[in-house]
């Protein structure tokens, strides 16, 4: 018997749920499409005057479950909520900056990014997290001092600064 995820993000787009999973899982291992449910508002139209279709999007990525939905303009994306892609070393973080970035998304300042479709990522290295949690004061005020300057993250200069180099 499969384990439940009892949290799952639902993402909500305008109209691009279903290029945005296929997007997501063609950059990610572990990844596919689970399911694609289309609704096409008739119900609705009689009762609320909408001629809204809906469409969700079951999906996949490294083993983590999502939902996306085409619900319309009202709602938008933004950097309240962002995903993190923890990265073993540099080659995945320039693999995933790169990838995300594409085709229209935007860089933003210490390894945080917005993909084409308005949704927040942050690139950084596994080890980050190690990093900051120094006994030293002084190891952290470097690391973060290196770290604003930075969009797509440099792993060697953050671990440079940390030690003191």
């Amino acid at each position: 018997m499969s384990s439940l995820q009892r949290i799952s993000p639902y993402l909500w787009f305008n109209t691009q749920a279903e290029e945005a999973a296929k997007f997501y899982v063609s950059i990610f291992n572990n990844s596919k499409i689970r399911y694609i449910y289309t609704f096409d508002g008739s119900d609705l139209t009689k009762k609320h005057n909408s001629e809204t279709s809906f469409k969700t999007v079951g999906f996949t990525i490294e083993g983590q479950d999502f939902t996306a939905l085409n619900g319309g303009p009202k709602y938008k994306l933004n950097e309240a909520v962002s995903f993190q892609v923890l990265c073993k070393d540099q080659s995945e973080i320039d693999y995933y900056w790169k990838k995300l970035t594409a085709d229209g998304g935007k860089e933003l300042p210490c390894g945080w990014l917005k993909d084409k479709f308005g949704l927040s990522w942050q690139v950084i290295p596994a080890e980050f997290e190690e990093l900051m949690q120094s006994p030293e004061k002084e190891s952290i005020a470097r690391l973060t001092q290196a770290l604003y300057p930075m969009k797509k993250i440099d792993f060697a200069i953050l671990k440079a600064a940390a030690k003191g180099q």
